[in-house]
């Protein structure tokens, strides 16, 4: 068994050369939204993208707000270097009637140094008239610019097919059966390479007091009461001081290539601080892309107790992870290594419930009493039967549900069965999938 590690594909050029636009014309979409990322004085973008049956991150780099020229030059070269590190495929847009610049030329530079692959995008060739404006782009040293004009869509598809054409080939990770991949999430500082420091019971990871230590996703197998796990560090980046909202914006992306590798991620939270936007992005990433959620309230140690218990605070917890309270909560310090086994073994059993297949007939014979007892309403008068249920798959746990009408079930009544299915079987921390087909 297998799991492919998403490949990342960066966006680069100098502002106003149509990065966006190609981004949302790969996404088939109008607009650059997708994700907001806290702390950016203008949004970065990424999302998730398909061509040809394979899909990959796509990161828009765009979008600055410097204090002068000679600061744009900079952002824009330190953005390109550190996309270009980021990213397993680079597409290095220049505007094909403008020609190249100054600061393609410095932007070029940066990547003839790697060894990625490059795809050097001759954007604003709407016609092949225009196609012999690109033959001053060889001077880059890319070698042949691809001619595209992402406004109109013109030679998009023979550009994807480039694009994505090995990209099946590559970021293979063998998967033991009776291992769980452990990735360990969360915001900066929050304490991931300790966590993995106290559960190994070495220095296997450097930890500092500096957000940003960890340099490289570093993996690391530990054997514990018979099991196995493979522990995913989430990688950091380094600090640069006028860099910071780059390095918060690339270490998500870190986190998200960790999350697609993982059976379950442990999401880290500050106790100082609680739950935060940031914390709960994460965990939104963790849940769409089907993975077990295991939240691990980090520095218990320092905060002073008001009760003997952590019920209090437990209570404000689950009222902010609101559609994501089916996730077990744990209260540990790495530091003083309280309850840090407790990660392995809740870990452990969110794994098993990703896994587990509930009987048909089981299914049926206690769902469908629930279902005729609060049954969905339509709003237009048509009556709505769910004749049959079954799981389809497990890891993550797929249900389907066999109505009459299945276009007309509402979200609020899919959340009802969701919470149908987690009272009676549990589930506890794992995503469920339901889905409504006619019969």
């Amino acid at each position: 068994m297998s799991t492919v590690s998403q490949k990342v594909v960066a966006v680069i050029g100098r502002p106003n050369v149509g990065k966006s636009t190609l981004f949302n014309r790969i996404l088939g979409s109008q607009r650059a939204i997708v994700h907001d990322i806290a702390g950016v004085t203008r949004d970065r973008h990424y999302a998730e993208a398909e061509w040809a049956g394979r899909s990959f991150t796509i990161i828009d780099t765009g979008g600055f707000i410097p204090r002068s020229a000679d600061v744009i030059e900079q952002a824009v070269r330190e953005q390109a270097k550190m996309a270009i590190e980021e990213a397993d495929a680079v597409i290095f847009i220049v505007d094909a009637v403008a020609g190249p610049t100054p600061l393609d030329y410095d932007i070029a530079d940066s990547i003839r140094k790697t060894e990625k692959k490059v795809l050097l995008t001759a954007n604003k060739v709407d016609s092949q008239k225009a196609e012999p404006a690109i033959a001053e782009l060889y001077s880059l040293g890319l070698g042949s610019p691809i001619p595209i004009s992402a406004l109109t869509g013109r030679n998009i598809g023979d550009f994807l097919d480039l694009l994505v054409k090995d990209f099946q080939t590559e970021g293979v990770v063998e998967k033991v059966e009776a291992r769980t991949n452990l990735a360990i999430v969360g915001r900066p500082n929050v304490g991931k390479s300790s966590l993995v420091n106290a559960l190994l019971g070495r220095e296997r990871v450097i930890v500092t007091e500096t957000p940003g230590t960890t340099r490289d996703s570093i993996d690391s197998t530990l054997h514990c009461n018979g099991e196995e796990f493979l522990l995913i560090d989430t990688a950091g980046l380094r600090k640069h001081a006028a860099m910071k909202e780059s390095i918060e914006f690339f270490s998500t992306i870190r986190t998200l290539r960790s999350i697609s590798r993982c059976d379950v991620a442990v999401v880290l939270i500050d106790a100082s601080l609680g739950i935060e936007k940031q914390d709960l992005r994460i965990i939104s990433e963790v849940a769409g892309r089907k993975k077990g959620i295991v939240i691990a309230v980090n520095k218990w140690d320092l905060i002073k107790q008001e009760s003997s218990t952590p019920d209090p605070y437990l209570r404000l917890v689950r009222r902010r992870l609101r559609i994501f309270d089916y996730a077990p909560v744990l209260f540990i310090s790495a530091t003083t290594k309280k309850n840090i086994n407790r990660v392995l073994e809740v870990s452990k059993g969110v794994r098993d419930q990703r896994e587990k297949r509930i009987e048909t007939h089981t299914l049926n014979d206690i769902l469908l009493k629930e279902i005729n007892a609060s049954p969905p309403s339509s709003g237009s008068g048509k009556e709505i039967k769910i004749r049959y249920i079954t799981q389809v798959k497990s890891s993550p746990p797929v249900f389907t549900f066999f109505t009459n009408q299945p276009t007309l079930i509402k979200t609020d009544y899919a959340r009802f069965l969701e919470n149908r299915i987690r009272k009676h079987f549990g589930f506890d921390g794992v995503p469920i999938v339901i889905s409504f087909r006619r019969k």
